[in-house]
């Protein structure tokens, strides 16, 4: 199979099941128009996101890697009235898009976007009682996922849905002398989620506009 093959049929699944969001686009224009990488999840895996929010019944939710917003706008939308969603997000300028992009969805007054290096502020959100999240997203730079994951379960509780994309890098996982320290950090990672006794795992290989990926999901069954 192609890359075009799965592009395609990814523009169909959207185009069947993912109705055009105006605001949604303009997210992904904003966020093109900045020269933003364009990394974010795709439509029909934003939808998924907010799909699995929902059956988490999520009022609190921790996205680890805002980018321009566009996955969180997916989440936040899927909160019920009163919920809240915290971003983290180390560029400024991603950042300041993303609280555009937000603002233009009217849900600024539900996301919080957070700036500085998640390392840095997932301890002031531990130290502020901020937690614990009914679900987190972890999406940001591979080689610390290790240690986001450790902050996941500091922040979460029993029934918490932890799920990470990109765990698969177009199968380069499976390369364990692999000198690329994302694909030795999502190794780590996954082998984290096997021995974690507090977790539930699986993953799950992905294919589509975004090519051969892959997402983690997590349940958390014991406190830290």
């Amino acid at each position: 199979m192609s890359q075009e093959l799965w592009s395609a049929v990814d523009r169909y699944l959207t185009d069947l099941l993912v109705p055009s969001d105006p605001a949604l686009e303009a997210a992904l224009e904003a966020s093109r128009a900045a020269g933003l990488p364009p990394i974010h999840v795709a439509p029909n895996q934003g939808k998924m996101l907010l799909l699995l929010a929902k059956l988490q019944g999520a009022r609190s939710i921790l996205e680890i890697g805002t980018l321009g917003g566009y996955s969180a706008i997916w989440l936040a939308r899927a909160l019920p009235p009163g919920g809240r969603l915290i971003t983290l997000e180390a560029n400024p300028k991603h950042a300041e898009v993303a609280r555009a992009n937000l603002e233009r969805a009217g849900l600024g007054e539900v996301v919080d976007v957070w700036l500085g290096w998640a390392l840095d502020t997932l301890p002031q959100l531990a130290a502020e009682g901020r937690g614990p999240f009914d679900l987190i997203f972890i999406d940001a730079d591979k080689p610390s996922n290790p240690d986001y994951l450790r902050w996941a379960l500091e922040l979460s509780r029993p029934g918490s849905l932890i799920v990470a994309d990109n765990v698969v890098r177009g199968g380069e996982v499976l390369e364990g002398s692999s000198r690329d320290p994302s694909v030795q950090g999502i190794r780590r990672f996954n082998e984290m989620l096997a021995a974690e006794p507090r977790l539930i795992a699986t993953a799950i290989q992905t294919v589509g506009s975004k090519g051969h990926d892959g997402f983690a999901i997590a349940l958390v069954t014991a406190g830290p």
